[in-house]
C-alpha cells in the first residue's frame, strides 16, 4: 500500500503529549505518527483477536477504525475478549468496543457495521479502508475477507487461534504477495476443525496473536521494519516457542475474479462431501430426551462424547462419558457395542456437532443411534437452567 497522504495532517498538543513515546522513536517520529493518524483500518470481528487489535491500534493513534460485528457480549467472552466488560453483557460488541476505543483515544473516528460480512456487502464495506485485519473465527468469512482484499488490492493482516496455538501473517501486501488461498487452497472438511466453543482457547492466546497483528498493521502504515508477508508465524503457548514457515504464491492457483458463495464453498449447510451423511443422522430435542429419561426406561443408553474437562463443568444426569476421539480411533467401539446391545442409544455433546460425528463413526461399525440436537447447551437453556453453561 502507498503511505497515507499526510500533507494536511497536524497533531494537536494533546496528541503530541499522548503519542510522545512514538515521536521520540527515530523510526516513527512526527511523520510516522501523522501516517497513523491519516490511516484507516477495518477490523472484521471484535472478539478474541479483535479486542487487542482495536485497543492497540486506537492507542497507537490510528485515525479511523471500522468494526464489523453483529454479535452481542456474552459472559463466556470475558475470559479473552478484553475490550468488553461485564456491564456490556447482552449488548452489541461493536458498541462496547467503540466506547472503550474512545476512552483510549478520543481523536479516533470509529465506524460501526452491525452486520455479517457477506459477498453482497464486503466490497462496499472494505473499499474505504487502507488495511483489513481479519479477526474472524470461521473459514467462510476468512475466504471472503481474503478474496475481497485481493479484488480491492488491500493488505490483509491475518491471525487465528485454537486452544494453545496461534498463527499470524500478512496477506496481499502487494501484487506479488501470497494470500490466504496459498495457505489453504481448499477449506478443510466441515467439522474437521473444532471451534473455540468446542475445543477451548487459553485466554491470553488471542492477546498475543492480536497484538502481533496490531504490530504488523502499525509497521505497514509507518513503513518501518520487515512484515510477515511471505512468512507464517506459528506460536505455541505451552512451549512458549515461535517458528516460521515460508509462504509463496502458487503459480497454479486460479485467479480470484469475483466473490462467491463462501458458505457453499466451505460446505456449510450440507453442500460438501460428508455433509449428507451427517444430515442423515436421526435426532431428538432435549425436551424429548428429558421425557425419555423421566420414564426411567432401562433400555436407554445416553452417551456423552465430550472431553473429561467439560464433564467436570456440567453433565446430563445418567450420561456415560466416552470422548469422541476414543470412538473415532475405534478404541471404545466394542465397549459401546456391548453397552448398547438391546438398548436405544442416544448421544450428546456440547452443541450437537461432535455427537453427530460420533454416530457417523459408530454407524460404520454397524451401531445405530440418535443425536441429541443442541447438546448440553440446549439442555441447560430448555430443560435445567441449573446446569452451568460454558
Amino acid at each position: 500500500m502507498l503511505p497515507p497522504d499526510t500533507s494536511g495532517v497536524q497533531l494537536s498538543p494533546d496528541e503530541v503529549a499522548r503519542f510522545s513515546r512514538h515521536l521520540i522513536l527515530p523510526e516513527v517520529g512526527m511523520e510516522g505518527q501523522k501516517r497513523l493518524k491519516a490511516a484507516s483500518v477495518l477490523c472484521v470481528g471484535s472478539g478474541g483477536l479483535g479486542s487487542p487489535l482495536l485497543l492497540y491500534l486506537a492507542a497507537a493513534g490510528v485515525g479511523r477504525l471500522g468494526i464489523v460485528d453483529f454479535d452481542v457480549v456474552d459472559h463466556s467472552n470475558l475470559q479473552r475478549q478484553v475490550i468488553h466488560g461485564s456491564s456490556w453483557v447482552g449488548k452489541p460488541k461493536i458498541e462496547s468496543a467503540k466506547a472503550r476505543i474512545l476512552e483510549i483515544n478520543p481523536h479516533c473516528q470509529v465506524d460501526l457495521y452491525p452486520t455479517a460480512l457477506t459477498s453482497e456487502n464486503a466490497l462496499e464495506i472494505i473499499a474505504p479502508y487502507d488495511i483489513v485485519c481479519d479477526g474472524t473465527d470461521n473459514f467462510p468469512t476468512r475466504y471472503l475477507v481474503n478474496d475481497a482484499c485481493v479484488l480491492l488490492g488491500k493488505p490483509n493482516v491475518y491471525g487465528s487461534i485454537f486452544r494453545f496455538e496461534g498463527q499470524a501473517t500478512v496477506f496481499n501486501l502487494d501484487a506479488a504477495s501470497p494470500n490466504y488461498r496459498d495457505l489453504f487452497p481448499e477449506p478443510p472438511p466441515p467439522g474437521m476443525v473444532p471451534s473455540c466453543a468446542e475445543g477451548g482457547v487459553v485466554g491470553v492466546l488471542p492477546g498475543i496473536i492480536g497484538v502481533i497483528q496490531a504490530t504488523e498493521t502499525v509497521k505497514i502504515i509507518t513503513g518501518i521494519g520487515t512484515t510477515l508477508s511471505g512468512r507464517l508465524l506459528l506460536f505455541d503457548a505451552l512451549k512458549m516457542s515461535f517458528r516460521e514457515l515460508k509462504l509463496r504464491p502458487d503459480p497454479q492457483r486460479p485467479p480470484i475474479e469475483k466473490l462467491i458463495d463462501y458458505q457453499q464453498f466451505c460446505g456449510v449447510g450440507g453442500s460438501a462431501p460428508g455433509q449428507e451423511e451427517a444430515g442423515s443422522v436421526a435426532s431428538i430435542s432435549v425436551t424429548e430426551l428429558r421425557d425419555l429419561l423421566q420414564a426411567a426406561s432401562d433400555d436407554l443408553l445416553l452417551l456423552d462424547v465430550r472431553n473429561p474437562p467439560e464433564a467436570e463443568i456440567a453433565v446430563i444426569p445418567g450420561a456415560l462419558l466416552i470422548p469422541l476421539d476414543q470412538i473415532e480411533s475405534g478404541v471404545a467401539v466394542e465397549r459401546i457395542r456391548e453397552l448398547a446391545a438391546g438398548r436405544r442409544l442416544y448421544v450428546h455433546c456440547k452443541l450437537g456437532g461432535r455427537s453427530a460425528k460420533a454416530l457417523i463413526a459408530l454407524r460404520r461399525h454397524g451401531i445405530e443411534g440418535v443425536n441429541v440436537a443442541g447438546g448440553i447447551h440446549a439442555w441447560s437453556q430448555e430443560v435445567d437452567p441449573s446446569v452451568p453453561q460454558y
